[in-house]
C-alpha cells in the first residue's frame, strides 16, 4: 500500500539504528502508519527494518550495519524523544487532561503541554479543541492517535521482547578450545550448561590449529596463551603452571636434564605442538637470569597436544605441558618432573572474543559458566 503523499524517502540514520539497536523493533514488512490525509505533514513509519520520516528525508539508502556516528546518536536521540512526545500524545486523548496525561507519563503539565505543541508544530495542524475543562482531539487528532498507537504498540513489544530475551537467553553461540583441555574440561561441561540453559544451542570445535575468531564467526575461543589480536578482547580465567616431565623409560636410557641446556642436546627428545608455517619453535623457561628462550628440537612434532603426551607416556621425548594436563600420570608415576628448578613460565587460560559480544547474554552465560568450572576442576586436579 502507497501513502497519499507519495513514496517516503529513508532518513539517513534512522534506518541503521533501529536495525543495530532494537533488531526486534520492526513492523510487519510493507505495513505503512502514515496519516491518512495529504494536508498532515507524515508521521514517523515503519517498513521492513527501516524507519521512515518522509518530512525529513533525503535521498540515499540505508546502510544495513555501520557503527553510529556522531550525527546518528544525534538523531537516536530525536526519534527518543519523538517517541516521549507520542505517549504523551496518547494519554491526553485517553485522558482528556494535560495534568493527568503528564501524571501518568511523569511529566509536569507545563513539560506535557510542550510535548504536544511541539507535535502540533511538527505536523503543522492542530491536534485538539481546547476548552476551560477538557481537550478533545480533532479529526487529526483522531487520525494521528490511531497511527501513534501502533507506533507505541510496537515499541512496547520490541521492548517487551528484549527484555524476555535477556532474561531467558536463546540462539546459538560458537566457541573454539584446543583439543586437550577442551576434551578435559570445555566438552564435558556442554551438557550440564544445556541442562541449565536448554533454549541455547553451543557449537563447539575442538582444534590446536590456531582460529581466526573474526572470519570463522567464533563468539568465544577458550585458550592457553597471549592475546594477538589488539581487535578481541580477553577475559582471563585463571593462570596455569606448566611442567616439563618424561616417563621415567625415557629418563633411563637418555639420563636426566640436569639443565636447560641439556635439552638443546642431540641426546635428548624434545616433543613438539608445532603447525604448518611454524618457523621456530621455543620453550620459555624461568632462570636465574630471568625468562630465557630455548630453542628445542626433536624427532616428533604433532599439532594436537593430546598426541604428544601418548608418545611421552610411550617413552619417547619431554613434553612441555599445563601441569593439570598431566598432573595423574606425574602421580601414578608415568611421568616424572624434571628442571624443577627452571620451570617452564605459566600460562594463562582465558576466554577470547570480540569486543563487542559481550553484550550478547549468551556470551556472558558461557564464559562464566565455564569460568566457574575450570576454575574448580583444575584446582581437583591438581589437588
Amino acid at each position: 500500500m502507497q501513502p497519499a503523499h507519495g513514496k517516503a524517502q529513508p532518513v539517513p540514520g534512522y534506518g541503521e539504528i533501529i536495525h543495530q539497536a532494537l533488531p526486534l523493533f520492526v513492523v510487519t514488512s510493507g505495513c505503512y502508519l502514515y496519516c491518512a490525509f495529504p494536508s498532515v505533514k507524515p508521521v514517523p513509519t515503519f517498513t521492513g527494518n527501516a524507519l521512515y520520516v518522509p518530512k525529513l528525508c533525503a535521498s540515499g539508502n540505508v546502510t544495513t550495519r555501520p557503527s553510529l556516528s556522531k550525527k546518528s546518536r544525534q538523531s537516536w536521540g530525536r526519534w527518543v524523544s519523538y517517541l516521549d512526545n507520542l505517549r504523551v500524545f496518547v494519554r491526553v486523548v485517553e485522558l482528556g487532561n494535560l495534568s493527568a496525561a503528564g501524571r501518568d507519563q511523569r511529566a509536569s503539565p507545563a513539560v506535557a503541554s510542550n510535548r504536544i505543541k511541539e507535535l502540533e508544530k511538527h505536523l503543522g495542524v492542530r491536534l485538539f479543541n481546547r476548552t476551560t475543562r477538557k481537550l478533545t482531539p480533532t479529526e487529526h487528532g483522531r487520525v494521528f492517535y490511531d497511527g501513534a498507537l501502533k507506533i507505541l504498540e510496537a515499541v512496547d513489544e520490541a521492548e517487551a521482547a528484549v527484555a524476555e530475551l535477556a532474561k531467558n537467553p536463546k540462539g546459538s553461540i560458537r566457541i573454539t578450545a584446543p583439543l586437550g583441555f577442551g576434551r578435559r574440561l570445555i566438552a564435558s561441561g556442554i551438557p550440564e550448561f544445556h541442562d541449565r540453559y536448554p533454549d541455547i544451542e553451543v557449537r563447539l570445535r575442538l582444534s590446536d590449529h590456531e582460529v581466526d575468531i573474526m572470519s570463522e564467526g567464533v563468539d568465544v575461543a577458550f585458550k592457553l596463551g597471549v592475546l594477538e589480536n589488539s581487535n578481541l578482547r580477553m577475559r582471563g580465567i585463571m593462570n596455569c603452571e606448566r611442567v616439563v616431565c618424561a616417563a621415567p623409560q625415557y629418563l633411563e636410557r637418555h639420563g636426566t636434564p640436569q639443565s636447560p641446556e641439556a635439552l638443546l642436546s642431540d641426546r635428548h627428545h624434545c616433543l613438539l605442538l608445532r603447525f604448518p608455517g611454524s618457523k621456530e619453535y621455543y620453550w620459555l623457561l624461568q632462570t636465574p637470569e630471568g625468562l630465557r628462550k630455548f630453542e628445542v628440537t626433536g624427532p616428533y612434532d604433532s599439532d594436537d597436544g593430546d598426541v604428544l603426551t601418548q608418545w611421552a607416556l610411550g617413552g619417547r621425548g619431554i613434553i612441555n605441558k599445563p601441569l593439570f594436563e598431566v598432573k595423574e600420570y606425574i602421580r601414578d608415576g608415568r611421568l616424572t618432573p624434571i628442571l624443577q628448578h627452571t620451570p617452564p613460565a605459566p600460562i594463562q587460560l582465558a576466554a577470547i572474543y570480540p569486543h563487542k559480544r559481550l553484550q550478547d547474554p549468551k556470551v556472558r552465560l558461557i564464559i562464566d559458566f565455564m569460568t566457574e568450572r575450570c576454575q574448580r576442576l583444575i584446582r581437583e586436579a591438581l589437588a
